[in-house]
C-alpha cells in the first residue's frame, strides 16, 4: 500500500540547471559553479548532486577541497581518481567513490577511455563540523545490490560496513523492478529525504519521478513503488 500522506516536492529533470563546455555536460539539482538559481541551493545538509557526462580522454584536473563529504556514482563509462592521500583507482560503472576532504585534499578525476563518455553522480554533503583527516573508499554496488530492496552506501557509523561520513545522513542505493514497491522504515533520526532517479519510473504517495527527476521528502516513513524498472539513490536527511 503506497502511502498518500507524504509531502513532496518534485525537481523535475527538465527543471534542472544546464551547463556545457567542450568536455563536460552537466545538470545540477542545485546551485553549482555558473548555474546559480536562489530557490535551488540545496537541501539540508545536501548540498550538490550534478548528472556529469565527461568527454573522452578528458577530465578535472588536480584541485583542492576542504570541509566537504564528496561521494560518487559511476553510472557508465570509468572515471580515474588520483588524490594526494595516494589513492589512485579507476572507477566503473556501478561503482562507488567516498572522500571526507577534511582539513584538505588535491583530487582529479579523468574519463581514461578514448572512445567513451563517463557519466557519473556527483554528490556533496557539507559536514557537520569543519575539519578533521581527509579519508577515502570506495567500493562496487554490484556486489551489495539487493533487487527490490535498498543497501546502504553511507551512514553516520558505517553500519553494514558503509562508508562513515561526517554527517548525520544514510545513503541508499534503491533497485527496484516494475510492478514491485519497497517501504522506507520508520526512523525519527532523518524526517527528511532527498530521492534521485537515475532511471525508470517510481511512484512515493502521488507524484510519479522518471530518469533524473529528484524530490524533497518530508516523512520519516514513506513507500516506493516501481512502475518501469529504477534505479535511484536515497538520501535520509536530520
Amino acid at each position: 500500500m503506497i502511502k498518500n500522506d507524504i509531502t513532496l516536492t518534485k525537481r523535475p529533470s527538465e527543471k534542472r540547471g544546464h551547463t556545457q563546455i567542450a568536455w563536460l555536460n552537466s545538470r545540477h539539482s542545485f546551485s553549482f559553479g555558473e548555474y546559480w538559481d536562489p530557490d535551488n541551493v540545496g537541501f539540508r545538509s545536501l548540498r550538490v548532486i550534478n548528472e556529469d557526462k565527461v568527454a573522452p580522454g578528458q577530465g578535472f584536473g588536480t584541485h583542492p577541497h576542504r570541509s566537504m563529504e564528496i561521494l560518487s556514482y559511476v553510472i557508465d563509462g570509468e572515471l580515474e581518481h588520483k588524490d594526494s592521500l595516494g589513492n589512485g583507482r579507476v572507477i566503473k560503472g556501478g561503482e562507488f567513490q567516498y572522500m571526507s576532504a577534511g582539513s584538505g585534499v588535491l583530487h582529479s578525476e579523468f574519463n581514461p577511455q578514448a572512445d567513451k563518455s563517463a557519466h557519473f553522480l556527483q554528490i556533496w554533503i557539507t559536514p557537520r563540523e569543519q575539519g578533521g583527516e581527509p579519508r577515502y573508499r570506495d567500493f562496487d554496488t554490484a556486489e551489495r545490490r539487493v533487487e527490490n530492496g535498498l543497501f546502504l552506501l553511507a551512514s553516520p557509523d558505517g553500519e553494514n560496513d558503509s562508508a562513515e561520513i561526517r554527517q548525520d545522513a544514510q545513503i541508499f542505493f534503491g533497485d527496484l523492478r516494475n510492478g514491485n514497491s519497497l517501504a522506507v522504515p520508520e526512523d525519527a533520526r532523518f524526517p527528511y529525504a532527498w530521492i534521485q532517479v537515475i532511471k525508470g519510473d517510481i511512484q512515493i504517495g502521488e507524484h510519479v519521478l522518471t530518469d533524473g527527476d529528484g524530490g524533497a521528502v518530508e516523512a520519516t516513513a514513506f513507500d516506493i513503488a516501481a512502475s518501469r524498472d529504477a534505479e535511484f539513490i536515497l538520501f535520509r536527511l536530520s
